[in-house]
């Protein structure tokens, strides 16, 4: 390769280029390889090899592996009896089918039928599956103490309702729970009911269903505000094409969908209508220190990973080096110590408490001189009685992975829906979000429990409490 003493770069000219191009193939070529070293040393993203280049960037056989090795081959050892899933048999059994061949498959001879048999349990789905349509002939009578007709009520739907209860809970929770789109259940159910579906038709009577469902709804906001333990997180939402935000408070009996405009203290202060009493578990959202409660728990597992973030892109000159090492082992003997509660001494492990937070206030009163150990000493400062509550009360854990693991079906409907295009859709999905979330919890048959909800409604103007 030949050596170039022209300037490669922004400040070359065309008559320098000329030159090059004069010298020959191999001049071009040592011009062209040297101009693309040059760009991928002034913008790292262009360089498919460099950690901060998107994914969709970097060749797969460079991408690092998602799957661990595994130590050993999963399964029992050779020799070793197997076992099986038990299969109980189905409590109901509709019809019975017996199967003997009268040819061997193999070799097509003769067989010597024997007394033994196997038993194998299909369920299926009729082929001719065909809604039920009932005629309601309603008599409407005259009232001579009230001067009128009456008519008793229909509890198989909701007034002026074509659908009945189950159709329209299960068409609710296909979108509200499971996440399916209104031309998906359009199209299921369009080939089997007479009567014909549209978007609005459908839109209208899910308003209808929250509106009678409602008072679950602020039941199960009073129980998350009158629980122990109370985990939240938020996540983004989109709602008429504007940025709105669902929040997500959620403990391991119930589960509360809000949809707000707003990220910060607005949202808090409309859900906690007053001070609460319990322990809130969350992450390091400045938003939640409006929040008037007993005692918080900020998630740990936030923590480490902004360490990681840091080190990975961020500058970790200085003292960064000790001061995450100081903290990863702080944390760590944390996480150590909850784990051995039940097996130390009442005094050994209140000793040990004691030492965690002699050196967390240590950590703190350090003078440090990277930037971003700084500003992870603030947030260390600014909750510091927030993160060793989990080791003083057994019922909170060191991380909010429960509010997380909660908001990912709310995540799963948003990216087949993309949110909502309206306020009033907006309402209906955080309502019956909450409803169909919160029942599975409580390992409660949704459509059962909503279908008989709605009838007792109707024949006495009443919702019955919420299934605990």
């Amino acid at each position: 390769m030949v050596a170039l003493d022209l300037p490669l770069g922004p400040g070359l000219t065309e008559q320098q280029a000329r030159e090059i191009f004069a010298q020959g193939e191999e001049a071009v070529v040592f011009a062209l390889l040297s101009l693309a070293k040059l760009a991928a040393q002034g913008n790292p993203a262009a360089d498919s090899n460099s950690p901060a280049a998107p994914s969709g960037m970097k060749p797969t056989h460079l991408k690092p592996s998602t799957t661990s090795k595994r130590k050993k081959k999963p399964g029992r050892k050779p020799g070793h009896v197997g076992t099986r899933r038990p299969k109980p048999p189905p409590e109901r059994i509709d019809s019975r089918e017996e199967h003997q061949a009268d040819r061997c498959p193999d070799c097509g001879g003769p067989l010597n039928h024997c007394s033994e048999t196997r038993k194998r349990y299909i369920e299926d789905i009729p082929r001719d599956l065909r809604p039920v349509v009932t005629e309601h002939v309603i008599h409407r009578d005259w009232c001579s103490r009230c001067q009128k007709k009456v008519e008793p009520p229909v509890p198989d739907a909701l007034r002026g309702s074509p659908l009945g209860h189950r159709v329209l809970v299960l068409t609710a929770w296909l979108h509200y729970a499971l996440g399916n789109t209104l031309a998906q259940i359009i199209d299921v159910l369009g080939f089997h009911l007479q009567f014909r579906l549209t978007r609005g038709g459908l839109l209208q009577m899910w308003y209808r269903l929250q509106e009678v469902l409602y008072p679950w709804y602020e039941q199960i906001q009073r129980d998350a505000l009158d629980s122990a333990v109370l985990h939240a997180d938020e996540t983004g939402w989109r709602v008429n094409g504007n940025t709105h935000w669902l929040w997500c408070f959620t403990t391991p009996r119930l589960t509360y969908y809000m949809i707000h405009r707003s990220r910060g203290h607005p949202a808090l202060l409309e859900f906690f209508i007053s001070e609460f009493a319990g322990i809130l578990v969350s992450d390091f959202w400045a938003a939640y220190n409006a929040v008037a409660c007993a005692l918080r728990q900020t998630c740990l597992v936030h923590l480490l990973r902004d360490l990681k973030q840091v080190e990975k892109y961020k500058s970790t000159a200085y003292d960064w080096p000790a001061f995450a090492k100081l903290l990863r082992r702080l944390l760590g003997d944390a996480i150590r110590l909850w784990r051995l509660r039940g097996d130390l001494p009442g005094e050994t492990y209140a000793s040990r408490r004691a030492r965690l937070t002699q050196r967390l206030q240590s950590l703190i009163e350090t003078a440090w001189s990277n930037t971003e150990a700084r500003r992870l000493i603030k947030r260390l400062r600014r909750h510091q009685a927030d993160l060793f509550t989990f080791l003083d009360h057994n019922a909170v854990p060191f991380d909010n992975n429960h509010a997380e693991r909660e908001v990912r079906p709310a995540v799963i409907i948003r990216k087949n829906s993309y949110g909502n295009r309206s306020d009033a859709g907006a309402d209906a999905q955080a309502v019956l979000m909450t409803i169909f979330r919160t029942l599975k919890q409580r390992g409660h048959q949704p459509m059962d429990t909503i279908v008989q909800a709605l009838r007792t409604y109707i024949l006495t103007g009443k919702l019955p409490s919420l299934p605990q």
